[in-house]
């Protein structure tokens, strides 16, 4: 351990001249979503602030990248991974920003989710297993979202070193793809689509085509359960804090999800996939159990994260320098 953090701060000998592949995806979806954006600029009223908000990410990705060259040691690669991975908490939201602008096409997913089951998953889940300790388990796994995506990027940083930059490569660059679909394909989930429907029209299979709605409303239900819970009062603090009605379909959660266990995987760590596993399995439930996602964002999520991650794993090497 003392070896490791000794290297952390050894000055490398050949450092990294330009941006590193994570920090290249960034700047790629800043220049997408901003010529979206321009585009859109006489419906939202909000696209000043919205660019301004991306001339500081670059200004911020260029002084850690300064700092780096003046101080070119592992440490400060790890600042410029980590800084930009805590920056998703501020590029979620903004897909809202960007995609209230379009139709709303929940009704299109609500039909596909009856037409599939012939009812709404998301909507008597809840009611047929409505137990306190299933509820539990559920918001436990929907809540264990974040420590996957801790716990994975730290094990490759301790464990894994040399794959780490690949690792957070894959996790930045599967975000940011999903954000590209959250903004070009307008879905926000149960919990908002059926607030803004009805409750009873819902459970009739009545879907009606809300337009552009969501563009200045954003209530939501409130998340069924046992409302004493740990974890449920977790889960709705978290979604109160930040929750849009955007970013339903693929479901994110189970895409990321699925990206982190197949990176599990690679490590070859048996124990660390088996630890993460039955936290993915309750993940996938819960978003249809606490009405974030239809089933069909759900499964949708796994196959998406599967070509996400073949993707990503792959392109890795068109742009690092090994």
């Amino acid at each position: 351990m003392i070896k490791f953090i000794k290297d952390l701060f050894k000055i490398e000998k050949s450092p990294r001249k330009g941006l590193l592949p994570l920090e290249w995806v960034v700047i790629g979806y800043i220049i997408f979503t901003t010529v979206v954006l321009l585009f859109t600029a006489t419906k939202n009223p909000d696209v000043p602030e919205l660019i301004f908000g991306r001339i500081k990410i670059l200004l911020i990705t260029l002084a850690l990248w300064m700092v780096y060259r003046m101080i070119p040691c592992r440490f400060m690669t790890f600042v410029r991974i980590i800084v930009q991975m805590s920056l998703l908490g501020w590029w979620y939201p903004d897909t809202y920003d960007i995609n209230r602008v379009f139709p709303n096409l929940d009704h299109i997913f609500a039909q596909w989710e009856q037409d599939v089951f012939g009812c709404q998953p998301a909507l008597l889940f809840s009611q047929y297993i409505s137990n306190g300790v299933f509820s539990e388990l559920m918001d436990m796994g929907y809540a264990s979202y974040y420590p996957m995506i801790v716990g994975v990027t730290l094990f490759y940083f301790f464990c894994r070193n040399k794959d780490f930059e690949r690792a957070t490569f894959v996790i930045m660059a599967s975000f940011f793809i999903f954000y590209v679909i959250f903004v070009l394909v307008p879905v926000t989930g149960p919990q908002f689509y059926y607030q803004a429907v009805g409750l009873d029209d819902i459970a009739r299979g009545i879907f009606p085509n809300v337009h552009d709605y969501f563009f200045s409303h954003t209530e939501c239900l409130v998340s069924p359960g046992y409302h004493e819970g740990l974890f449920y009062g977790l889960v709705e603090d978290a979604k109160n804090a930040g929750e849009r009605p955007t970013a339903a379909f693929p479901s994110s959660h189970v895409g990321i999800s699925t990206i982190l266990m197949l990176l599990a995987y690679k490590t070859k760590n048996k124990k660390f996939v088996f630890i993460l596993l039955p936290f993915y399995v309750l993940m996938f439930f819960a978003t249809f159990y606490i009405q974030a996602h239809y089933a069909i964002d759900a499964i949708a999520g796994i196959f998406a994260g599967i070509i996400i991650f073949l993707i990503t794993y792959n392109v890795y090497s068109l742009f690092s320098k090994k």
